[in-house]
């Protein structure tokens, strides 16, 4: 399970260290893609795999299936660790999510999040401020 934020920077190459307490779950594989909020996702590959045929049973005569596999899939990459605990960040999901020198991985249970400095601090404000009304939407999930 991930959890916990963390700041990091991200280097000239486009390489940004995972937390070792997340690394440790990525070992077998992790797959890199466009997020949903304007952020990255980083999947550990197993549960990447599942989603993926999750996603290829969406089906292709509806267009929110198509577009929804084009963002997830079509723009994923395969995330090697180097020796120090690294991955390099695409420039083109960089792009996406405006990543420059400073990065927020941020845990959500199975997955890893990667966002930029600034827009993080405004999510996790719209967040905190919502906190009452989420929890009260969400209790009708048994949540």
């Amino acid at each position: 399970m991930f959890i916990g934020q963390f700041e990091h920077a991200i280097d000239e190459k486009g390489r940004l260290a995972v937390p070792a307490k997340f690394r440790r779950q990525l070992l077998g594989g992790a797959i890199l893609t466009k997020g949903l909020d304007g952020c990255l996702f980083l999947f550990p590959k197993e549960r990447w795999q599942k989603m993926a045929e999750n996603i290829g049973q969406l089906p292709v005569s509806k267009s929110s299936g198509r577009l929804y596999a084009r963002l997830m899939l079509a723009g994923a990459a395969e995330a090697e660790f180097d020796k120090q605990g690294r991955i390099i960040l695409p420039a083109y999901l960089r792009a996406y999510a405006g990543l420059g020198r400073q990065a927020v991985t941020i845990g959500l249970y199975d997955r890893v999040e990667i966002w930029n400095k600034v827009k993080w601090s405004k999510m996790i404000g719209k967040v905190e401020n919502e906190a009452g009304r989420i929890a009260e939407e969400l209790s009708d999930l048994g949540v």
